[in-house]
C-alpha cells in the first residue's frame, strides 16, 4: 500500500511564495511519475506539474516560470515551489503517484492566495 502525505499549504498574498511537500511511503516501483494536481471550487482537478523517475518535468502553461517541481535524492519526497502566486492559484492541491501498481492520491492541502 502506498501512502502520500502533503504538507505546506496555507494562506499567501498575491506575489508571495509557498512550498508544498509530499512524502511517499510503502512499496513503490522505481519507475514512477509523481505530480501535483489542484482543484479550484467548481472546477475540475487539473495537472499542475509532474516529474518522472528520470527527472523529466512537465508543467501546466498557467504555472510555467513560476512553479518548480523537484524531489529529494532518495526520491521519496516531492516538492512544489510556488512563486509569484496569483489568486487563481487558489485551490486544494493533491499529490499524485503513478507506478505499475496504479494511481495513488494524497488527502490534499488547501492553498489560498489573497489579492
Amino acid at each position: 500500500q502506498v501512502h502520500l502525505v502533503e504538507s505546506g499549504g496555507g494562506l499567501a498574498q498575491a506575489g508571495g511564495s509557498l512550498r508544498l511537500s509530499c512524502a511517499a511511503s510503502g512499496t513503490i516501483f522505481s519507475n514512477n511519475v509523481k505530480g501535483w494536481y489542484r482543484q479550484a471550487p467548481g472546477k475540475q482537478r487539473e495537472l499542475v506539474a509532474s516529474i518522472t523517475s528520470g527527472d523529466s518535468t512537465d508543467y501546466a502553461d498557467s504555472v510555467k516560470g513560476r512553479f518548480t517541481i523537484s524531489r529529494d535524492n532518495a526520491k521519496v519526497t516531492v516538492y512544489l515551489q510556488m512563486n509569484r502566486l496569483k489568486p487563481e492559484d487558489t485551490g486544494v492541491y493533491y499529490c499524485h503517484l503513478r507506478d505499475y501498481q496504479g494511481d495513488y492520491w494524497g488527502q490534499g492541502t488547501q492553498v489560498t492566495v489573497s489579492s
